[in-house]
């Protein structure tokens, strides 16, 4: 039985550290009817597939909820409904008050933990006792309480709900050593000893500072994100029987006529009915320079008018608009999670339960050693607080979400974490040639006529262009568009067969004649001598092009040189990859003289030529098992196999095809720069991820023994441990600057 299956995105509120993540993720993936579940730290939402027969997206949330985590009610998760949300309330509003509140609470702790840092300094007296307990003392520890009990309620919070299920993360170790410190210096009080009652409330105020950093770095991280949610327009201008009509974008529905004038968003995705103006799609495509639009001409969602009246019919709405699928793939791949995370992941899962261990350890260890019970416990709490889970759980997340989304901003569309690790050790990228390194719209450049029959380069013409009319083919429709400039008309065929990497074969239906249109391969495969064809392939003179050679009944009447122009920016491109340390190749259908006639131009030395479509993924393979990491650039459709067996897939599709591509990035503009600027990304987004762990890792191998040997005070081990996660997503957002 076939399953309903769906996919919802959840926004959490509560979640402290990675630990958090793994919790919940594993109780999601736990729940009976949950096919798959993701939650991403840095995002602070949960991507959950289900099914609909078995639990309502309702189910998925009481299972956060369960856990101890709240879930963000108010915010709408279809594009259509994103889209309001950002326009009416300026969207991510769940993201601005969560900077508000930890900056508030931050503030409020620190006031109140002030005297006390006063006192530490001053040894403040009113020498008037209260019970015996001198009336500043009273006064801290009323201040005191504020802050451990109120202020950081919400860590005690969770370490009861996490305890409840015999589990244990961030808060675990805050709430332990903080209440640790606060009870014994209760009990130190009263009993005329040392209070620690500073130390319990600056842990408090100074993690609670850190708290606000990384909201406010982490809000920045998902800053692309928030501008693609912002591009779309709110309202369009609707041509109804009335005249226009101004309306909200929610409201128009696909085959309306909208009007937008110089200087106005386009709403939606349409076609051009009326009107020429310039259009910048710099938004969407990364590219600065505006593009031409005129009639029949496509045109998207959230770009910009620049400098004419455009009548447009609506072709696509909600979340099937280019911007839509924009942002479900950046979405999807801050969701999805690189393979280098797993071991993150795994060393949260049982990192607090270890730091707690070594906490009770270096408790016994120094009460043992010097049989003192305050500078034990002490110890104990200053190891609990300065290990930080926080820094590990966000060194992939937040690097991917920043790499992610300067990918977006440039046009480069990163499919999934996983992505950023397949670029780290590329040796090799090979090209499509057609539509690829050429400009993918071949045009028909010569006529050959062979002398040896009585053909007219019209007849040729006539019997080329009556074949390619029936396919589809970029070479097939440059011979049909040809024809019909020339006022050519076709005669009609029977029989008609298309030979996938060859060409076409047919029967004229007035002489019974057979025709055929393709390469040498088709001749050869009809039993038709190829002798003059070869001719002509090997020939100085006749070497650009691609030839399609003309066939009636058993001879090779002609041919025809189908030229499909370089891309202008495509030797600077390829030479940028080379000074990256790539070596370069090309793989094309077309015959030998013609590959070759292009890896000339662009200097390419490893060039494969006349190789079917089916073959190219076999290619691949090749060079993979001589030891090459490789990546495949290919149009993203008749390539999908190539690109899917490369090690890294780059798609040059259009537009209109971004959710459809096969491999793991996707070019939303057809610019061979972007794939230098997407193996750039790449590289540099992993060279963080490395760099984040290295560091996460290192601040708790270096920390943990320091606090252990008694070399950190508590409170500096709280600052250390708020400043730590903080510093990771800082370094991630070097990724906008480089």
């Amino acid at each position: 039985m076939l399953m309903n299956r769906k996919k919802t995105m959840v926004t959490i509120s509560g979640m402290t550290c990675a630990s958090c993540a793994v919790s919940n993720e594993k109780e999601l993936l736990k729940t009976k009817g949950i096919l798959d579940a993701s939650v991403n730290f840095a995002a602070k939402k949960a991507f959950v597939e289900y099914d609909a027969d078995e639990l309502s997206e309702d189910d998925v949330k009481k299972v956060i909820k369960d856990n101890g985590y709240q879930i963000v009610e108010h915010e709408e998760h279809s594009i259509k409904h994103k889209h309001a949300m950002v326009m009416e309330n300026g969207g991510h509003e769940h993201a601005s008050e969560d900077i508000k509140n930890n900056w508030q609470a931050f503030l409020w702790s620190a006031v109140f933990s002030l005297p006390l840092v006063l006192e530490m300094v001053y040894q403040i007296r009113a020498g008037k006792n209260i019970l015996g307990i001198d009336q500043v003392m009273w006064l801290h520890l009323v201040l005191a309480t504020f802050v451990v009990l109120l202020f950081g309620w919400r860590f005690h919070r969770m370490a009861f709900m996490q305890a409840k299920k015999f589990r244990a993360n961030m808060d675990t170790l805050i709430s332990l050593g903080t209440l640790t410190a606060y009870f014994f210096s209760l009990w130190a009080i009263f009993n005329g000893r040392e209070s620690y009652l500073e130390s319990a409330a600056l842990i408090i105020t100074f993690i609670l500072l850190g708290k606000y950093f990384e909201a406010k770095s982490t809000g920045q991280a998902g800053e692309a994100m928030r501008k693609l949610l912002e591009l779309g327009a709110k309202r369009a201008r609707v041509v109804t029987e009335a005249g226009e009509k101004e309306v909200l974008v929610d409201e128009i529905k696909v085959g309306d006529v909208i009007v937008v004038k110089p200087g106005e968003k386009i709403p939606l995705d349409g076609i051009v009915l009326e009107g020429e103006s310039n259009v910048d799609e710099s938004m969407l495509t990364g590219e600065s320079l505006p593009v031409e639009k005129k009639k029949f001409s496509s045109i998207f969602g959230a770009t910009v008018n620049q400098d004419g009246v455009l009548k447009i019919k609506v072709m696509q709405i909600g979340e099937q608009t280019v911007l839509a699928q924009i942002i479900k793939t950046v979405e999807q791949a801050q969701s999805s999670k690189a393979p280098i995370q797993k071991l993150a992941d795994k060393i949260s899962g049982i990192f607090v339960p270890i730091v707690i261990v070594l906490a009770a350890i270096s408790f016994i260890g120094w009460y043992g050693f010097s049989a003192d019970f305050t500078k034990a416990l002490i110890n104990a709490v200053a190891v609990l607080v300065i290990a930080c889970p926080c820094a590990l759980g966000l060194a992939t997340p937040a690097a991917i979400m920043v790499g992610t989304g300067r990918g977006a901003k440039q046009g480069i569309l990163f499919k999934n974490g996983e992505s950023f690790e397949r670029a780290k050790d590329i040796s090799m990228i090979v090209f499509d040639k057609t539509g690829t390194l050429t400009k993918g719209r071949p045009e028909v450049e010569r006529v050959f006529v062979n002398p040896g029959f009585n053909f007219s380069k019209d007849k040729i013409l006539k019997i080329a262009g009556s074949l390619a009319k029936h396919s589809e083919h970029p070479l097939s429709k440059a011979v049909a568009d040809y024809i019909h400039k020339k006022n050519i008309a076709p005669v009609d065929m029977k029989n008609i067969k298309e030979e996938r990497g060859k060409g076409i074969s047919a029967v004229c239906e007035e002489h019974g004649t057979k025709l055929l249109l393709g390469n040498r391969k088709l001749l050869e495969d009809n039993k038709i001598d190829t002798t003059w064809a070869q001719d002509i392939l090997e020939s100085e003179e006749f070497q650009s092009g691609t030839k399609l050679f003309v066939a009636h009944g058993n001879e090779t009447v002609g041919a025809i040189a189908v030229a499909d122009e370089l891309r202008n920016e495509a030797k600077e491109a390829l030479g940028k990859l080379k000074k990256m340390g790539l070596k370069i190749g090309m793989m094309t259908g077309d015959s030998k003289k013609t590959a070759e006639h292009i890896a000339k131009a662009l200097e390419i030395k490893d060039v494969r030529a006349e190789v079917l479509p089916s073959e190219k993924a076999n290619e691949i393979k090749r060079l993979q098992s001589i030891g090459e990491k490789v990546v495949f650039v290919g149009d993203g459709i008749n390539d999908a196999p190539s690109l899917v067996q490369a090690d890294l897939g780059i798609a040059m599709g259009s537009a209109q095809d971004i959710a459809k591509e096969a491999g793991q990035i996707i070019l939303v503009h057809n610019n061979l720069k972007k794939v230098v600027e997407a193996v750039a990304v790449s590289r540099l987004t992993f060279k963080t991820i490395r760099q984040n762990l290295f560091w996460a890792f290192g601040y708790n191998v270096v920390a943990i023994p320091l606090a252990m040997a008694g070399f950190l005070n508590p409170i500096i081990a709280a600052g250390a441990m708020a400043f730590s996660s903080v510093s990771v997503v800082l370094n991630s957002l070097r990724i906008y600057r480089k």
